[in-house]
């Protein structure tokens, strides 16, 4: 079995990190890539709304349920939240697998800041990159602009 590639993007609330990893997305789809994201919230997340027939059904007490049309489905599953590794087995094989969030797991990781956030990189190994409007004072990580997609891109590219 191959081993998925992943690299995530974190950093604090505003920082940028959706655009970064939509832009992201675009570039290596351009070049080609396949690739899937693992968006990660710190709040109760519910793409359902009341009335909604599948929202009926999880009421009623199915534990999992599949919500099928046109060209998607969603399949929602009532548990306590699943760690990384879980959920990564339940993708289908992608050239890379982008992680917005999930400051806390161990995968390879660029930190996005805007303005003078504190430091994520400070405490957690596995950052290996920062993409800042200005150079940071850690001298140790590579530096991107964040605009810099193709750089980034790059980086990651080999990187995973």
């Amino acid at each position: 079995m191959k081993l998925q590639r992943v690299f995530g993007v974190t950093g604090w609330k505003n920082s940028g990190k959706t655009m970064l990893v939509e832009r992201l997305i675009a570039e290596f789809v351009r070049r080609g890539w396949r690739v899937s994201t693992i968006k990660h919230a710190h709040h109760d997340v519910d793409i359902d709304r009341p009335g909604r027939d599948s929202y009926r059904h999880r009421v009623a007490g199915a534990s999992e349920v599949a919500l099928v049309g046109g060209r998607r489905y969603a399949i929602m599953r009532e548990q306590a939240e699943p760690m990384l590794a879980d959920v990564l087995a339940r993708l289908s094989p992608v050239d890379l697998v982008l992680i917005e969030g999930y400051k806390r797991e161990a995968h390879d990781k660029i930190e996005v800041r805007a303005g003078d956030a504190p430091s994520l990189a400070a405490a957690d190994p596995g950052i290996v990159a920062i993409a800042a409007d200005a150079a940071p004072p850690e001298v140790l990580l590579p530096w991107f602009k964040r605009d810099d997609i193709a750089g980034i891109a790059d980086f990651i590219a080999k990187r995973a």
